[in-house]
């Protein structure tokens, strides 16, 4: 079994709690006033995924729910320390979500240049909820497929 810590990073506001609370089944801070993330909020759960042989996986998820305010800056270095999504484009997933009751535009915002590469999924919690859950077990697992392929080279490169 794989154990994977997920950063989900973004501005202030952004609805990265709720979406955390969201993929990880989490009820505590449903509902109620806005309470900004302070530092970091980690959220423990296990996943069903498909692994490298296309068979279901069980994937141990830590799913850390980080601080967009610039004051908790100089914590991010420590915070990406040995996490498996977020640090090589083949392992970030971009969501543009839709935070509920916000009534922003619903259109598909022009990414910068050097994001144009990266993954992304449009995320409605109110009107879709499901399809954010499947493409989230998705990116679980091309980020288990990551990790074998490496365990796998690792123990070849003992072996010659």
């Amino acid at each position: 079994m794989f154990k994977a810590k997920i950063l989900v990073i973004g501005p202030s506001e952004s609805g990265k709690t709720a979406l955390s609370d969201f993929l990880s089944d989490a009820t505590e801070t449903i509902g109620g006033e806005y309470r900004p993330t302070q530092g970091v909020r980690i959220l423990e759960f296990e996943s069903q995924t498909l692994d490298a042989s296309d068979k279901n996986a069980t994937l141990d998820v830590e799913l850390w729910d980080c601080a967009g305010d610039f004051k908790f800056e100089s914590c991010w270095p420590a915070l990406m320390r040995d996490s498996n999504g977020g640090m090589q484009e083949s392992q970030c997933l971009l969501i543009a979500h839709h935070k509920p009751g916000s009534s922003a535009d619903r259109g598909h915002p022009a990414l910068a240049s050097h994001l144009s590469k990266l993954s992304m999924i449009h995320s409605n919690l109110e009107e879709d909820p499901e399809q954010m859950r499947q493409a989230f077990r998705r990116y679980l697992g091309s980020i288990v497929r990551m990790m074998s392929e490496s365990r796998e080279r690792e123990e070849m490169s003992i072996i010659t």
